[in-house]
């Protein structure tokens, strides 16, 4: 689905990621893991056409995406959630999903603004579709609340109802699990498998909980310093000495 050859990315004189190549299969969750300042987000913005490689190509569903605007990449059927919780605190929650269907509505300026009936047939249908989603990620009791209102492992699950309501096919998570109770991360792991089961959803994410990648991840690539240094099983990947020595044995020292 999902296919990065030989992308380089140079800031100045910094190399922020050097000839990474990987493939993301239909239907997979797949995990980028790596020390801080490895790359990870800076592949994540590239892939969604926030920024452009300096060398090298994305293509999905083999088409090349590289060049495109992020605003085409989503309607081309990728999305993403974000490291910091992107939503708009002064809104519901609804109401912040209802955002994620902007390129889909049909009605134009004058039509909402004089109210023709396209309008709210519109309104309603997108509504409605919005509460769906909620329901799916069991927080639609929250859909008139505010969200900031909400628990972090709430607001987390807003962001991604935000991104499914662009009907995506691949969806990206930057550290999701992030500042999440156990509870809470054992809920995104039941939400990431049915997103999977479900909704027939392909997910690439950016993690640094060991434990919650190994419990969701089909495949794991790992990044340091911009290279990659493994890619493979999770269970291969908590055995090998270059992601031990570069990766794991600072996690190890620090809990």
């Amino acid at each position: 689905m999902l296919k990065v050859k030989n992308v380089t990315k140079k800031f100045g004189g910094v190399t922020a990621i050097k000839n990474v190549n990987f493939e993301v299969k239909q239907g997979e969750i797949f995990a980028l893991v790596g020390p801080n300042g490895a790359g990870k987000t800076t592949l994540f913005n590239i892939i969604t056409g926030a920024i452009k490689p300096t060398s090298g190509h994305v293509y999905f569903k083999d088409e090349e995406i590289t060049d495109l605007s992020p605003v085409k990449i989503v309607k081309k059927g990728i999305a993403r959630t974000f490291q910091n919780i992107r939503l708009f605190e002064s809104m519901s929650v609804v109401e912040n999903v209802l955002i994620g269907f902007d390129n889909h509505y049909e009605y134009t300026f004058f039509e909402a603004m004089f109210r023709f009936p396209r309008y709210f047939t519109q309104e309603k249908k997108y509504k409605e579709m919005a509460m769906e989603i909620l329901k799916f990620l069991k927080i639609e009791k929250y859909a008139n609340h505010n969200a900031k209102a909400l628990s972090y492992g709430n607001q987390r699950k807003v962001e991604i109802a935000r991104a499914l309501a662009t009907e995506p096919d691949l969806l990206l998570l930057d550290e999701p699990a992030a500042g999440m109770n156990p509870k809470e991360t054992e809920e995104l792991a039941e939400t990431v498998f049915r997103l999977r089961e479900e909704k027939e959803k392909t997910v690439l994410f950016i993690e640094h909980d060991m434990k919650f990648v190994q419990k969701i991840a089909d495949r794991v690539m790992v990044l340091d310093y911009g290279k990659t240094i493994f890619e493979g099983k999770p269970a291969d990947m908590m055995k090998d000495e270059h992601v031990i020595k570069a990766y794991l044995g600072d996690i190890d020292a620090e809990s």
